[in-house]
């Protein structure tokens, strides 16, 4: 799908289908007014019919209308005036992308973005607006030899305003958004996949092809060089497997080299079944979603080097499968981590933190600014926070003011939890330096503080995105959350906002 951007009379507008806005009390934005009058007031009789109450997100069509260019008008609801913000505004975008999605029109003209959603400044609405097309619009259908229903027929659409010059401010946002969304789409298409074709070596053939097309920095290392490095931690997860693990190592650099990198790390965990401390059956098959982590990441470098971001950004991706079996870690070995430091496994399915910590104490060689880490880590974080907010801890107070405030402004939002050294008691081991797990009290601020003692020497944010990062049920999928925060935040941090 196409998109572009242009100042454009609505009435002109010769276009498969025109998308305006309007209120529950029948009032029209500047737009929708314009196209009324044009229409000799067949917009206005329209709404009086009843047919659309207004409320953000629903959707009434209308077709050849007397005086407009267009084929279609569709109308979408801002909700009450007085009360349109960011929310009412995303819902309008997914509402009027939904109706798109089973039109056959071609192409579209949209005048949502210019509407400005409470302080929201109308290069954030374009970015929401390309965003939640891009996203309304995903199909994940390349497995199935049938597909249920066509592919939608829009491939092109037009963000208009109806007035007024297009600044540099929205040609940057809709650069900005559409390097995102392809961004996101990777991490959604690496989330779906099965994990019999997702594997730790095809992440690592995917950044091999990032780096071909994007011209990026590549290490990857494979057992035998974690093994000289003394990385017991990770590949102690990874030894009830047949696949190989892999630590991937992508830079990206688009500053002068005297710039630090912003260091992002994803957990790649490709498949978790626990170990040997197996998980239940139920919903095991959402363990293919244990590498949103490494997703993610992958997803805001390719994101970073498709707008030719003025950034230097390094992905690193530590990955393999956690599986049962002979040569499995058991609860109560005792491994050496990159750091020297000893654990005690007392749980197998808090893998985690395990390649985790090792990749953080890699990070460290890598000379980074900030280090910022992504994890599917606990279900108590999902308890704690539900699929609304990712927890975000971190050992430094600025930089968690950052990741809040980026968060906050791609609509991608985090909340901050507690990283005392209260909780650290809990991570007691008699037989080693700590325990990889704290008990079921606080288990996502536990897992944390685990982290957190192989990131003394980095400035370190932890973002746990268990509920956030995938759906469940019928709408199950992957929805590519954080890319959208992650480049945000890595564009505000350099000052390339």
């Amino acid at each position: 799908m196409e998109f572009s951007i242009k100042t454009l009379a609505p009435e002109r507008a010769r276009t498969g289908c025109l998308v305006l806005g309007v209120y529950p009390d029948g009032a029209l934005t500047r737009a929708a007014r314009l196209a009324d009058r044009a229409a000799h007031g067949a917009l206005r009789s329209a709404l009086a019919l009843g047919d659309l109450t207004g409320k953000p997100g629903t959707t009434l069509l209308l077709r050849e209308l007397p005086g407009l260019a267009a084929q279609r008008v569709l109308l979408v609801g801002l909700g009450e005036r007085r009360d349109f913000g960011e929310q009412p505004l995303r819902d309008a975008v997914r509402g009027a992308a939904n109706a798109l999605r089973e039109l056959g029109a071609k192409d579209a003209t949209v005048y949502l973005g210019e509407l400005k959603a409470g302080r929201r400044s109308q290069a954030w609405g374009l970015r929401q607006l390309v965003l939640g097309m891009r996203e309304a619009f995903y199909r994940f259908d390349q497995l199935k030899t049938q597909k249920k229903t066509p592919a939608p027929a829009l491939a092109a659409v037009t963000l208009a305003q109806s007035s007024g010059p297009v600044t540099l401010q929205a040609q940057a946002a809709l650069k900005e958004a559409l390097a995102t969304a392809d961004g996101a789409a990777l991490a959604r298409d690496l989330g779906n996949l099965p994990p019999n074709i997702c594997t730790p070596s095809y992440l690592a053939e995917e950044a091999k092809k990032l780096a071909r097309q994007y011209k990026l920095g590549l290490q990857v290392l494979e057992r035998r060089d974690m093994e000289k490095l003394g990385m017991g931690a990770l590949l102690s997860v990874t030894r009830g497997s047949h696949q190989p693990p892999k630590l991937i190592v992508l830079r990206y650099s688009g500053a002068a080299k005297s710039s630090k990198p912003v260091v992002l790390v994803g957990k790649g965990i490709t498949f978790d079944t626990g170990g040997i401390s197996l998980k239940p059956a139920a919903e095991m098959d959402e363990m293919k979603y244990d590498m949103s982590g490494a997703a993610s990441v992958l997803g805001a470098l390719r994101a970073l080097a498709g707008m030719k971001a003025p950034v230097n950004a390094i992905a690193v991706v530590p990955t393999c499968e956690n599986m049962p079996g002979g040569g499995a870690s058991r609860p109560g070995d005792v491994v050496t981590t990159l750091s020297g430091q000893t654990v005690e496994i007392l749980n197998t399915d808090a893998e985690g933190r395990l390649i985790l910590c090792d990749a953080l104490s890699y990070t460290e060689r890598l000379h980074p600014d900030v280090v910022v880490d992504v994890a599917t880590l606990t279900g108590a974080c999902v308890i704690a926070l539900g699929h609304v907010a990712s927890g975000m801890f971190a050992n430094d107070q600025k930089l968690a003011d950052e990741l809040r405030a980026a968060g906050e402004d791609a609509w991608d939002r985090v909340w901050q939890m507690p990283l005392w050294e209260d909780y650290q008691e809990q991570l007691r081991s008699n037989f080693a330096d700590m325990a990889n797990i704290g008990g079921r009290p606080a288990g996502s601020v536990t897992a944390a503080c685990f982290l957190s003692r192989f990131a003394k020497k980095l400035r370190w944010a932890h973002l746990d995105v268990a509920g956030t990062a995938w759906k469940s049920g019928r709408e199950k999928g992957s929805t590519a959350r954080p890319v959208p925060l992650l480049v945000r935040f890595v564009l505000r941090h350099a000052g390339a906002k």
